[in-house]
């Protein structure tokens, strides 16, 4: 920029000014606090002969400049003041305490058109009405909104990297844990297996935290039980030790499971089938499809309840589809229940519990042994893609891949399904036991030992035409109960 433009852009002593201050969360390399910001703007002013009035000092503290979405009240008035002409001056520490992202610059530089507005730092000024000017804020913005967005994909990778390694994420302090999540708290832990049980036994999340604040006992923010919290604990990936980042389960963690896997999936399994059951009511009058989640179409994918109350039946998922993989299979929901029913009865009748073992949390000692060694090798394997130009993101992906589906398998090979959901059904009263569920009603409970007995119940096309149920479409493939 030449010394003449500069020249253009006169100050004259006096004039007001307003000073704009900014400090982020996050680790930037320049972190300087807000009030020494303020202190080293008010002695450009002073420098300048500018004038500050306490009204015009706009500061943003804890708010990152290039969060697209984020509010920042300070830089909102701040404009507000240059486009009423309270303000011929910004003095700022650096301009990307005032912005990063470019529509800022733009919204700065649509008002300081017509009103001449000069932009101040600790190493130089800016006219923002002068087009060298602008061109060079321009570069300036691209290149700090470059550098947020390197800093957001490394900060990315590092948590993506911190969940596969199994390390616990904790905010607030999780219920059954201390503040670090690394530690089983027994007393909280006692409660979170009760809400457990009570809820697979058929209790609602509304009876239990009222029973739960009856007997005075808190939740770890110290405030009384309500259904919500009782919902989030049910859904909690923590209490099972499971490590969950972006929706997705990427690893078995390193903290002490409280909920056994098998429970826990069990807990989700039933929370999904009730959700539905509440989501019919709404839609239609209720007719319970006590397959749900066990009656698969042969093709694959699963098959839900239809609308009708009248004809009920369970058809494919695929059946709305609109390309090649449109399946339009459909069963009649009475005879298939029924024959499901027979079976799942003839197998209880056979079954003896009493020599079970309540599943355990405790994991085999060769598989944690087996667990540290694989994230030792996943640490191993970051450390060379990042100190090495050769190893491409590629290589270090295609190798960390098949030490995580070891992880996983592994934890998988450990879960057992709990078995209290057969108490009181399986033995030689099995049929007098399950009319009884039939008489309450209890559908939920009979929808869980459904899927405890078969993995699936696959509906293939007629082998046959004429009136009456073909069974012999109908596979049922039962659930291993070496339990």
């Amino acid at each position: 920029m030449s010394r003449s433009k500069l020249a253009k852009a006169t100050i004259t002593p006096g004039e007001p000014a307003a000073i704009y201050c900014r400090i982020s969360h996050t680790r930037d390399e320049d972190q300087t606090g807000v009030d020494r910001q303020e202190r080293i703007c008010r002695e450009i002013a002073e420098r300048l002969q500018l004038r500050v009035e306490s009204t015009h000092v706009y500061v943003d503290n804890n708010r990152s400049a290039w969060q697209r979405n984020r509010k920042r009240p300070g830089w909102e008035e701040m404009l507000k003041a240059m486009g009423e002409g309270e303000i011929r001056h910004v003095i700022v520490y650096h301009p990307d305490r005032l912005m990063r992202q470019p529509k800022d610059l733009e919204e700065l530089l649509s008002i300081a058109d017509d009103k001449r507005i000069l932009l101040h730092g600790e190493a130089n000024r800016r006219d923002l009405s002068d087009p060298d000017d602008r061109f060079i804020l321009r570069i300036e913005v691209a290149h700090a909104c470059r550098s947020s967005d390197d800093t957001s994909r490394r900060l990315k990778e590092a948590l993506k990297d911190h969940a596969r390694e199994g390390r616990p994420h904790v905010g607030n302090r999780p219920y059954g844990y201390t503040r670090d999540g690394r530690a089983i708290v027994e007393e909280e832990a006692e409660i979170v297996r009760e809400v457990y049980r009570r809820f697979l036994d058929g209790e609602s999340p509304n009876h239990i935290a009222q029973d739960l604040a009856a007997r005075g006992i808190p939740t770890s923010k110290g405030k009384t039980w309500n259904p919500e919290n009782v919902r989030h604990l049910l859904s909690s990936h923590f209490v099972a030790g499971l490590r969950f980042h972006l929706g997705e389960e990427v690893a078995v963690g390193t903290w002490p499971a409280i909920i056994d896997r098998g429970q826990w999936d069990e807990v989700q399994r039933l929370k999904e089938y009730r959700a539905q059951q509440h989501r019919d009511t709404k839609k239609r009058p209720l007719r319970n499809y006590i397959l749900r989640g066990v009656v698969t179409c042969a093709c694959g994918a699963r098959m839900s309840g239809s609308n009708s109350v009248r004809y009920p039946y369970y058809r494919c998922t695929r059946a709305d589809n609109t390309d090649q993989e449109k399946c339009n299979r459909s069963v009649s929901a009475v005879p298939l229940e029924a024959f499901v029913r027979d079976v799942a009865i003839k197998v209880l009748t056979q079954l003896d519990t009493s020599g079970y073992e309540p599943a355990t949390t405790t994991r085999p000692e060769a598989d944690t042994i087996a667990d540290e060694k694989d994230r030792t090798k996943l640490r191993e394997l970051k450390e060379m893609w990042l100190s090495d130009d050769d190893f491409t993101t590629a290589d270090f992906k295609a190798m960390r891949a098949p030490i995580i589906k070891r992880m996983k398998e592994r934890q998988r090979k450990t879960v057992k399904r709990p078995i209290a959901v057969l108490e009181g059904i399986a033995g030689p009263e099995a049929q007098v036991n399950w009319e009884r569920l039939e008489e309450v009603e209890d559908h939920a409970r009979m929808n869980a030992i459904y899927r405890f007995l078969f993995a699936a119940v696959i509906v293939r096309p007629p082998t046959r035409k004429g009136r009456g149920f073909d069974t012999d479409r109908v596979d049922i493939e039962p659930n291993p109960l070496d339990y």
